[in-house]
This record gives structure tokens, C-alpha cells and sequence, in this order.
């Protein structure tokens, strides 16, 4: 008996354009006003500042001619940021009559810590969209506390040998749980490839420190003896800074070491199902650069460049970013809008409010 039924298409991936259009001088304008407003307000006007960042940041992002959109409200943020107060006022006055009571009180907090991580990436999450569909978060506390406080915990007893598994699993975890609509986003990520960028970051945090040594050492600047630190020498006031400059830059270059390898390897081992398909082409050379540049410009111009870094960093990011979307992308539902007049969700956005843990 023949088969009439035609054989099920695959599904077709097609490339995308993925941009960002923020302006510097359209960002400083908004970034300065936020600054002295929240100065003036003795930071309440904090939470319409995040606002303002956000929806700028999140307009000027544009994905196959749709622009992404963020919809928190800053009531919203600013209850979330009064809890955080009264957490660290709560915890600093009873430090200071019962040293018992606050270290309770910190015990508490270091359980309630993974908890707070969920409500905050599930917040962040929901109050973004892209073509009128939301994201989501939907990791349980039991998963995130064994994830974030008990595998690092027991990383330290392997002297840290176990801990890029367990960044795998954060990673994991966090991608994993992570919604846009109906569509789950679904990581394949290799342990093989944690271990191998971790690897390489020692070599690189090595080879940073012993280059840098070797610079100073031709510089002429060595560590000064008892006797030039009391007599107030030269090498002996400018060392401090010259080790703080050292260390920023060792930080810098080794961090993009790392983060490229595993950006790199999350977005192309990563899948929104049945909608998209990702891939990332960070540099560690391109990467380091900008983040040396932006830090450089940003400390020379007392803070007042740090708009024009934002810009140029989200440029890179977007920039080397690269989206593939089926032909059947319209198909996936907004299941935050059908279920938003359920009880237990109702009951949910009472605790979904953003913690500033981000």
C-alpha cells in the first residue's frame, strides 16, 4: 500500500539582520539626567533611571526589522530595591546589637540567595519581549541552590578541580530554564570545552602576570627596600598604583580569555526550539581591547565617557552576534499573557520583583 501523504519539510533556518542603533549623544543625554536626578532624589529616582537605560538599550536592538521591548515599570523596581534596603538595614542593625542575630540573619539570606536569583532572572526575563512575545524563567529553587551554593561549595574540598563542571551547570541551569513564549531555549553545552577554556585562562592569568613583571622589572620600578619606603622614595609612593594598574589589566585580559571561549560555545551549542538557531564570533584580542579601551577612556574622563563605552560595547555584542529564525517563528504563543489572570500566577508576580542582583 503506497504512502500518500508527502514527507514532513524540514525546518528551514534562515539568517537575519541583528543591529543596534543607540547613538552616544542620544544616550548621554539620557544616562546625565538619570545621574543628577538621582543624586537630587537621594536615589528614589534610581528605579526610573533603570527604566530609561533599559527601554533605550532594548529599542535601539532591532532583530529581522522588530525591535526588542522592556516593559518593567519603575514602581516595580523601586520595590524591589526598597526590599534590598531593608534587608541590608535589618542585617547591619542586628550585627551591631547581637552579633548572633545577624549572623542568623546572614545564614538566612546565604539559603534565601538562590531564591532570589530565580525571582530576579524570572523578572528580567518577563519584562522582556520581542514581537509581542514574552520571555520567561522557570528554574525552582531546589535545582538553583544546589547549582549555585552547594556544588561551589563542595568545589573548594576538589581545590576547585570540580568547579568548571559546575559552571557548566550554572550555565546550563540558567539557558535550560529559559523561555520565549511556549519555546524552551536548549543548550548542549561540553564539559570538555569548560575545562579546556578554564585551562587556558591560567595559562593566560600566568603568562599576563610574568609579562607584566618583566615590564616593570625593565621599567626600572622594583619593590622598594625598608629603608627607600621610609625616606619616602619614588618607586615606594607610585608601586601601589602601578600594581592597581597591573592587576586591572591582568583581570581584563584574562576575563576575555574566558568569556570568549564559552560565549562563543553557549550561543552555538544552543537552540530555541524550533524558532532559532545562534552563533557567536567574539575575539579574545577584540574583546580585550574594548574592554581595556573602555576602561582607559572611562577613568580619564572621571566617569564622564561611560555612555559612549555602553554604546560601544553593545555595538560589539550585537554586532558579533548572529541569528537564524524558521520560517514558522510566528507560531510560538505568549504563555504569560494566557495564564495572567490565574491565582498562582497572580501570586507568583508578588514575589517577581527585581532584586538588583543583576
Amino acid at each position: 500500500m503506497e504512502d500518500n501523504n508527502p514527507p514532513k519539510a524540514a525546518n528551514t533556518f534562515v539568517p537575519v539582520s541583528f543591529s543596534f542603533s543607540g547613538k552616544t549623544g542620544e544616550y548621554w543625554q539620557i544616562w546625565i539626567v538619570n545621574v543628577l536626578l538621582t543624586i537630587v532624589t537621594l536615589g528614589i529616582y534610581s528605579a526610573w533611571a533603570k527604566v530609561r537605560n533599559e527601554r533605550y538599550f532594548y529599542g535601539n536592538t532591532e532583530l529581522d526589522g522588530h525591535r526588542f521591548s522592556y516593559l518593567a515599570t519603575p514602581i516595580q523596581i523601586l520595590k524591589g530595591r526598597i526590599i534590598a534596603v531593608i534587608l541590608f538595614v535589618s542585617y547591619y542593625l542586628l550585627s551591631s546589637f547581637s552579633p548572633v542575630a545577624g549572623l542568623v540573619l546572614m545564614l538566612i539570606l546565604l539559603f534565601a540567595f538562590p531564591f532570589l536569583i530565580c525571582a530576579s532572572l524570572r523578572f528580567n526575563l518577563r519584562m522582556s519581549s520581542y514581537r509581542n512575545v514574552r520571555f520567561d524563567f522557570k528554574g525552582q529553587y531546589g535545582e538553583a541552590l544546589l547549582n549555585f551554593l552547594v556544588l561551589p561549595v563542595a568545589s573548594l574540598f576538589t581545590f576547585y578541580l570540580l568547579l568548571p563542571w559546575v559552571l557548566k551547570r550554572i550555565d546550563n541551569f540558567l539557558i535550560s530554564n529559559s523561555y520565549y513564549g511556549d519555546r524552551q531555549f536548549k543548550p548542549e553545552l561540553e564539559t570538555g570545552q569548560y575545562y579546556f577554556a578554564s585551562f587556558l585562562t591560567v595559562i593566560a592569568m600566568i603568562f599576563a602576570v610574568m609579562t607584566f613583571g618583566f615590564a616593570l622589572g625593565l621599567a626600572g620600578i622594583a619593590m622598594p627596600t625598608p629603608e627607600a619606603i621610609e625616606q619616602g622614595s619614588v618607586s615606594s609612593a607610585i608601586l601601589p598604583y602601578v600594581i592597581l594598574v597591573i592587576y586591572f589589566l591582568v583581570f581584563t585580559v584574562v576575563s576575555a580569555v574566558y568569556t570568549t571561549m564559552i560565549r562563543n560555545h553557549m550561543f552555538r551549542q544552543t537552540e530555541l526550539d524550533e524558532v532559532a538557531k545562534f552563533d557567536s564570533s567574539f575575539s579574545i584580542g577584540s574583546l580585550a581591547w574594548l574592554n581595556l579601551s573602555n576602561l582607559a577612556i572611562v577613568i580619564f574622563s572621571l566617569g564622564f565617557a561611560l555612555p559612549w563605552a555602553k554604546i560601544r560595547k553593545a555595538r560589539y555584542v550585537v554586532g558579533r552576534t548572529e541569528v537564524q529564525l524558521n520560517e514558522n517563528k510566528e507560531n510560538v504563543i505568549d504563555n504569560i499573557a494566557e495564564q495572567s489572570n490565574a491565582l498562582g500566577e497572580e501570586v507568583a508576580n508578588i514575589f517577581d520583583v527585581d532584586v538588583a542582583l543583576t
